[in-house]
């Protein structure tokens, strides 16, 4: 009997077929966010017109979690208002993958700090104040497995 996954089906689609993967050349915001202690990085890029995300893409160094929470996110921004992807939260990325794993939610966190991320780099690179606060990711007391 073969053992069952922790991940769903969606999470496990994201990780093997991941969208949105690479850089943008030109991109008008640029974030990276990373764990030492679990070693996920996630670097993503967005291309801004007229306040809306015309193109986004990452790269993601971490687990088949890391991988999902990373394409997901790009999913749910692309052709959206900054102010729409705004309002995207960890949670939300996770519910949109069918669940995660209690012990791989940081991951959902780390790709909703990578977009708040790139986010602030455009408002820094336009000379506008950035409209939200950063939140800080804890990762006390987490195994990552």
């Amino acid at each position: 009997m073969a053992e069952q996954s922790p991940y769903s089906e969606k999470v496990m689609d994201h990780f093997m077929h991941p969208r949105n993967t690479g850089e943008i050349p030109d991109a008008d915001g640029i974030g990276t966010v990373g764990n030492a202690i679990c070693g996920d990085v996630m670097k993503m890029f967005l291309k801004i017109e007229n306040d809306v995300i015309v193109d986004v893409k990452f790269k993601t160094f971490g687990c088949a979690a890391a991988l999902a929470t990373s394409s997901m996110v790009t999913e749910m921004v692309k052709g959206k208002p900054i102010s729409e992807a705004l309002k995207i939260t960890n949670k939300a990325v996770a519910e949109a993958l069918g669940g995660l794993p209690q012990v791989k939610m940081h991951c959902s966190v780390l790709a909703e700090e990578a977009l708040r991320s790139a986010l602030k780099d455009y408002y820094t690179k336009q000379g506008k104040p950035v409209p939200f606060e950063s939140k800080e990711h804890k990762h006390e007391g987490e195994t990552c497995l």
